[in-house]
């Protein structure tokens, strides 16, 4: 590919691998850089349309080319400005600072396309945060999004992800007065670099939009040394511009594959997901820090990764709403409670909430799970399960499903209810059940749990499915169009559940 020579991809070592977007889609050939990890092999094999074999470079060439194409008949990019534009987005990419969503990637032309920021990725090695590298970054996401839809759309989407693991290796809490002063200056400080660059375009192109005579006023202090004046400095910037190109350029959304191949964490200003995450290994599932957890000063990380109130929530959106061009989305549920990372040796520990239980690790239908149960005088009242091998969205929508099961346990919603509702439930993975010798075949993961939850916990056993039931045809896939977990049962599958009772 002749635009490699003379680039920014010149000379960066690339490593091969074989991986699927997911574990029911077929490998594919993955060439990206040595030092991205696999979750970012994962997250290109899901980006790059097809099946063929595809490199980093390559892929995001195609969108590149696309933007400076589109740009250049609509008389947005010049010829001197293209190089240097080109460069700056390859620049983005590999620092793992910025990339458009999926949509760019996928060339989806529908669909209204994004640019995300990894607020982490703008951390400098000897402290800071890199204010004028974020600026820029600013101005030069709102230049691709303006030619990428050719610069007819007047409502564009700009967003920044991985508040949350900003806030950690600032030794931030999310909720704390200072974290919220700092989301809200990041918010102001995006806003202004986006609309100044609106307004510089609108000065050569003309303008479409009257500038905003009524501003918010971004926080006068943060934690965050040289923040509130940048966003000061920012807004007022774009005050002096003669117009806007754009109505409306700021704007979070939630997470796609976009953000794990930057290796964010989180979507905009949702909490962290706590001081560790599953992964597999060769001897099974074990938890290792999230890279919140390695950021944040390692005596604080219980203090700093803990559960987060819905309160705590909305308080940070309102910290950050004034300077957004939309409301940023709603989380679907709250994430599950993570598990403490040890306390470093000779450091104080401090008070936790104990509570007994247990993690069962099995192998269904050749997919390792690991349900992990909480107990309170001998009553179970949280769940949560990990699933290595899955794809982000199908862990995202279990993840969901165990924190709200969880808090219907903690609001005394009896067990036997779940267990009448969820046994049976049949969608992949499915099959044989290794690692349990009282059930020996599952329907579904939640099958499986909720048979096993029963048994421990409601003194009897279930009756086991039948072989065909449990068949790999029998199971929906990714290339079905039946959703990951269940919403209303196959016809296949009736069963008399409602006259289910547990046998002792």
């Amino acid at each position: 590919m002749a635009r490699i020579t003379g680039s920014l991809w010149e000379g960066v070592a690339l490593r091969r691998t074989r991986i699927g977007a997911d574990p029911d889609a077929p490998p594919r050939a993955v060439a990206l850089p040595e030092a991205w990890e696999g979750d970012a092999a994962a997250a290109l094999a899901a980006l790059a349309p097809g099946d063929a074999p595809i490199t980093l470079p390559r892929a995001a060439e195609a969108w590149i080319s696309r933007a400076l194409s589109r740009g250049d008949k609509a008389g947005l990019i010049t010829e001197r400005e293209a190089p240097h534009l080109a460069e700056g987005w390859r620049a983005l990419l590999l620092t793992r600072r910025g990339a458009p969503g999926a949509e760019v990637w996928r060339g989806d032309s529908k669909a209204e396309p994004r640019f995300v920021l990894n607020l982490p990725a703008f951390l400098e090695p000897e402290g800071g945060f890199d204010l004028e590298g974020y600026a820029e970054a600013c101005a030069l996401a709102v230049v691709f999004l303006d030619a990428i839809t050719s610069g007819k759309a007047t409502k564009l989407r700009l967003g920044f992800a991985d508040l949350s693991g900003l806030l950690a290796a600032l030794g931030l809490a999310y909720d704390s007065p200072g974290a919220r002063d700092v989301a809200a200056g990041l918010a102001a400080l995006t806003r202004g670099a986006a609309e100044a660059q609106s307004g510089r375009m609108a000065e050569r192109l003309g303008a479409r939009e009257p500038l905003a005579l009524i501003w918010p006023e971004p926080p006068a202090e943060t934690p965050l040394p040289g923040l509130a004046a940048a966003a000061r400095a920012a807004l007022d910037a774009a005050m002096a511009s003669p117009g806007l190109r754009h109505q409306a350029l700021v704007a979070l959304a939630p997470a796609d594959a976009a953000e794990a191949l930057l290796g964010a964490e989180t979507a905009g200003i949702a909490p962290a997901p706590g001081a560790t995450r599953a992964v597999e290994t060769a001897s099974g599932i074990v938890d290792v820090p999230t890279r919140a957890a390695m950021r944040a000063p390692q005596a604080r990380i219980a203090a700093l990764l803990g559960p987060v109130s819905q309160s705590a929530r909305r308080a940070m959106q309102a910290a950050v709403s004034p300077f957004l061009h939309a409301a940023p989305p709603a989380p679907v549920a709250l994430p599950a409670a993570p598990r403490p990372a040890p306390a470093p040796r000779n450091a104080p520990r401090p008070g936790l909430r104990r509570q007994a239980g247990q993690t069962l690790h099995v192998t269904i239908g050749g997919h390792r799970v690991a349900l992990r149960t909480a107990e309170e005088n001998g009553a179970l009242r949280e769940i949560a399960f990990s699933l290595a091998k899955e794809g982000a969205a199908y862990r995202s929508l279990m993840d969901g499903f165990a924190q709200a099961v969880s808090l219907g346990l903690a609001r005394s919603v009896p067990l036997a209810d779940y267990v009448e509702a969820f046994a049976y439930t049949r969608f992949g993975p499915a099959g044989a059940v290794e690692g349990d010798p009282d059930i020996p075949r599952a329907t579904s993961v939640l099958d499986w749990a909720f048979r096993r939850l029963a048994m421990d916990y409601l003194g009897g056993a279930l009756p086991q499915p039948e072989a065909e039931d449990v068949a790999p045809e029998g199971a929906a896939r990714a290339s079905d169009p039946s959703p990951l977990l269940p919403l209303d049962l196959p016809a296949v599958a009736e069963r008399p559940k409602r006259n289910l009772r547990v046998v002792a």
